[in-house]
């Protein structure tokens, strides 16, 4: 039997993760066995959340007074509170793959940054991209202009190594003998002029 302080170190903690959430997941684990539980709260921890299994009356105690009240005041039968601190989608999703490999795990509802969630958008917010996903996107995008300088640079280093001129070093000396010859011409202008004065007088 679970003596009183083991009961209000629980509910103490619930509630302190309750408030440190930035999204809460209901969820039940009915029929999920003891090694795949395990493997379920790894999951979550992996993505900076956390998996609490316990009695409903303790739920329902860590739950006064916060905004989760309503969802756990009447719940029937085994289910676990979900806490995502970082990344609502990423825990989401694991919940969502939970799932799908046991049939019996279920959403129930949950909270979005202090607003209710039904049970369809708990799903859709578990289909979205997690932070992860969005940062290995965002840097694959970025990267690409990189990579192709990249090769444009190997390209050149292997024209050096090679003997050969690299392209843009023969286009540039093209160009030098141009630019020298555009002073020459524009000293050759005031001479023309002069000329052209002495003739007149």
């Amino acid at each position: 039997m679970m003596k009183r302080a083991e009961k209000e170190a629980i509910i103490a903690n619930i509630k302190t993760d309750i408030e440190a959430a930035k999204a809460i997941f209901l969820t039940n684990l009915i029929g999920v066995g003891a090694n795949d539980a395990v493997a379920i709260r790894k999951g979550i921890r992996d993505v900076q959340g956390k998996m609490i299994v316990t009695r409903n009356t303790l739920f329902r105690k860590a739950a006064e007074g916060t905004t989760v009240e309503k969802m756990l005041a009447d719940l029937k039968g085994p289910h676990a509170l979900a806490f995502a601190f970082e990344d609502a989608a990423a825990v989401a999703k694991c919940l969502k793959e939970a799932g799908e490999d046991h049939e019996v795990v279920d959403f129930k509802g949950g909270f979005l940054n202090g607003e209710e969630l039904t049970k369809a958008q708990v799903i859709e917010l578990a289909s979205l991209p997690s932070r992860d996903e969005m940062l290995g996107t965002l840097l694959a995008t970025f990267n690409a202009p990189i990579s192709a300088l990249a090769r444009v640079l190997f390209a050149i280093q292997e024209q050096k190594e090679s003997g050969a001129e690299p392209a843009p070093v023969e286009a540039a000396a093209e160009e030098a003998p141009a630019a020298e010859a555009a002073p020459a011409e524009a000293e050759a202008a005031p001479a023309a002029e002069e000329e052209k004065k002495e003739g007149e007088e």
